[in-house]
């Protein structure tokens, strides 16, 4: 039996069989330094260690900057922070829309439109402080 496995070929080793001229999302990435194929999800050569080049994925246009870690890792802020800082904005989104949506007939229904603004307002101010709260130190303090 240790004479059928020791005769054997390695097809793992082996380079791909690359066709020239086909290009497209199915063909095999080889190693550029030893062309052997890099295994699904892997960012190095399990042979010699090259780095695997960085492929753009296709269709990810501005849509990419709405993640939650890259606004995070952009506005440099911790998780809870940045979601008070969200909920902070829809609050005073929403003391916007208060003017949109109810319509006023007379002073009284005024006042209480300006009442839900300022409720609105106070939510808003409550998460920014509560984000300014969360806020992991930046550096080393004096």
């Amino acid at each position: 039996m240790s004479e059928v496995a020791h005769n054997a070929q390695h097809e793992f080793w082996r380079p791909p069989a690359a066709q020239p001229g086909a290009a497209g999302p199915n063909m095999v990435e080889a190693c550029d330094g030893c062309g052997t194929e890099f295994m699904v999800g892997a960012r190095f050569c399990h042979v010699c260690g090259a780095v695997r080049q960085a492929q753009a994925l296709p269709g990810r246009g501005w849509t990419r900057y709405l993640e939650f870690h890259i606004i995070k890792h952009g506005l440099g802020l911790s998780t809870a922070s940045l979601v008070a800082f969200l909920i902070g904005v829809a609050c005073a989104l929403a003391a916007l829309a208060c003017g949109f949506i109810y319509s006023e007939r007379n002073v009284l229904e005024w006042q209480a439109v300006q009442i839900y603004r300022v409720q609105w307002l106070l939510a808003a101010v409550a998460a920014f402080v509560g984000g300014l709260l969360l806020r992991k130190p930046s550096g080393p303090e004096k």
